[in-house]
Parts: structure tokens; C-alpha cells; sequence
């Protein structure tokens, strides 16, 4: 998942190139451990491979991550990372103690790619993926670029390429003590991934519904 190399932004000016990336160490202070818990027991639609991955320590004092891929047979068809951040102090530009942040990416078709409303329609499936899911969030903050690859020379018999990012963060509300719903935007941040790849849209899932609960980390694929 090439995404999960990527810099990151928490929207408020910070970034981490990724070098400084660490697995979570300390288990942190109470209303973190339970919005990290939450994450890791989302259950999620099938056809989305979840991964833990490197958290990136530079951006708030307590972090974890995920990386994840839309997978049809063997091609991944978009995938992204997405960060939650703590600093129970709060922080002035989150205007809370968390935030959450994401990178995600995913090839175009030449038709879509053209349109020149593109940036504002993926940036309404972002914001449209919290509110379908009933979730209150805030300060919103992000990018949406749209970039084109020709191939020439050794490469020439390549054909043309497009791909979309989505670099974008966002403040989830708190609720009961103190927690945000991080299992909620988890499941709305797939539904952008899924709608990013190009799959339709699905309802929330029944409580009952048989679907993927994360952590699964996924083994090699084959050749």
C-alpha cells in the first residue's frame, strides 16, 4: 500500500515525512486506549483489507494508524491511510483532543479524470461518507489533486494514467466520556475508499451482518 508512505498532515500545519513513524508504545490515557479499541473491533464491508501500520509521532502526542486497500481479485483498486491523533491537553487548531487524518489514492479512468468538477465532487464524498454515517465532526481541512502520467521512451507502450489524492483531516466530536465514535468515522472512511474505487455506495451495515472485523493482516498476495 504505496499511500501509507506518503507525508501526512494534521490540516493545522504539522507534518511527518514518515521517518519519524513508530508502533504505539504507550498505551496512552484512557479515552485513547478506548478510541483505539473501537477501531480495532470496526466491523467493515467485505472486499477492504485493514492493516495496522506505523503511527507518525511528530504530529500529537499519542497516535495509531491504519493502512487500507479496496481489493478485487488481485488488484488493488484504491487505498489510503488513516491516522487518529490525541493530545489531551487539546489542540487550538483541531478545536478538541483528536483528530483524525487520511491519505488516500486511486487510479482514474481517462473519462473521469477529464471532468473539471472532480475535486469538488471527491471532496463531497468525503464530507458526504461522515454525514450518511449521522457523525458530527469539525474543522474540516484538506486537499483533492488530480494528477496525469505520460510514459515515453523504454515506457512509450504504456498507456496514458490519472489518479486522484485525497489529503484531508477532520476534528470528531466527543462523546461519552470524553471518547469520539472512532468505530463510525472508521466505517465512513471506508465507504470514501469504496466510492473512490469506483464500487457502490452500501448502507450501514446491521448490527447482525456478516462482515470483516479488523485487525487482519493480510499475507502475500498471490503472483
Amino acid at each position: 500500500m504505496a499511500a501509507a508512505q506518503e507525508r501526512l498532515s494534521d490540516g493545522t500545519g504539522g507534518t511527518d515525512n514518515g521517518e519519524g513513524a513508530t508502533r504505539e508504545t504507550d498505551p496512552g490515557p484512557p479515552a485513547f486506549r478506548s478510541a483505539v479499541d473501537a477501531l480495532r473491533a470496526a466491523r467493515l464491508r467485505p472486499g477492504i483489507e485493514v492493516d495496522p501500520t506505523p503511527a507518525p509521532k511528530r504530529l500529537a502526542p499519542h497516535a495509531y494508524a491504519l493502512e487500507a486497500a479496496v481489493v478485487e481479485g488481485d488488484e488493488d483498486l484504491a487505498d489510503g491511510r488513516l491516522v487518529l491523533l490525541h493530545d489531551p491537553d487539546g489542540h487550538d487548531g483541531w478545536q478538541g483532543t483528536f483528530r483524525l487524518v487520511t491519505l488516500v489514492r486511486a487510479e482514474l479512468e481517462a473519462e473521469m479524470a477529464a471532468d473539471p468538477l472532480l475535486p469538488e465532487v471527491c471532496w463531497s464524498w468525503l464530507t458526504g461518507a461522515l454525514e450518511d454515517r449521522g457523525l458530527s465532526y469539525g474543522e474540516p481541512s484538506g486537499t483533492v489533486t488530480r494528477a496525469g502520467s505520460h510514459y515515453f521512451g523504454g515506457l512509450a507502450e504504456r498507456a496514458p494514467a490519472s489518479q486522484i489524492e485525497i489529503r484531508a483531516s477532520w476534528t470528531p466530536r466527543e462523546g461519552v466520556g470524553g471518547v469520539p465514535d472512532t468505530a463510525a468515522h472508521l466505517a465512513a472512511w471506508c465507504d470514501l475508499l469504496c466510492q473512490v474505487a469506483g464500487l457502490p455506495p452500501t448502507p450501514a451495515p446491521a448490527p447482525d451482518a456478516s462482515v470483516v472485523t479488523l485487525p487482519q493482516r493480510r499475507g502475500p498476495r498471490p503472483a
